[in-house]
């Protein structure tokens, strides 16, 4: 009973930040910045990050809004998002891993400790990305920072397709 308190709180927490950081970030979504803060998180040198920052400043007029702000906020917000999703990818991953043997098994093992880099790189990508919100950006902390983001996405999203490809076949074992 209490793994599945847990693993609702997760959940529930996950969903709520992710909602929280875009509506929080909706701004972030210019012409020039269709994807928003990810527009910033995969700029990997510093013209792209600069490119990136001066399309937000030029979008104040529009909505009113300092969107530099914005994403401060929205990449704070990142570091309590961070938390949730990595652990609720961990635990499905994990979960999901016992249920099976051989390479299924082995694999969902990985991806649950795959879950859980995907979380030390996203710290690794905000503060990358805090840095240059705050005018101290190079090329060194713009690869960086998109090298933290690149990895955290093929991890969280290798783990969020194992989680959807393994878990209808674990119900169907449950249901038989």
């Amino acid at each position: 009973m209490m793994k599945k308190i847990n693993w609702l709180f997760l959940v529930a927490g996950t969903f709520i930040m992710l909602y929280v950081m875009v509506s929080t970030g909706k701004s972030l979504n210019t012409a020039a910045t269709p994807l928003g803060i990810v527009n910033l998180e995969l700029a990997y040198n510093h013209s792209k990050a600069h490119a990136v920052i001066a399309a937000w400043g030029h979008s104040n007029s529009k909505n009113g809004l300092d969107n530099i702000k914005v994403a401060i906020k929205n990449t704070w917000l990142d570091f309590i998002f961070l938390f949730f999703y990595s652990l609720f990818l961990f635990y499905s991953c994990k979960t999901l891993a016992d249920l099976f043997t051989g390479f299924i098994h082995k694999l969902g093992m990985f991806l649950a400790m795959g879950a859980l880099n995907a979380g030390l790189l996203d710290i690794g990508e905000n503060a990358g990305m805090l840095i240059t919100l705050h005018g101290l950006s190079t090329n060194s902390i713009s690869l960086f920072t998109a090298i933290c983001s690149a990895l955290k996405w093929i991890l969280a999203l290798s783990a969020l397709a194992y989680i959807l490809l393994t878990g209808p076949f674990a119900l169907y074992k449950k249901l038989q």
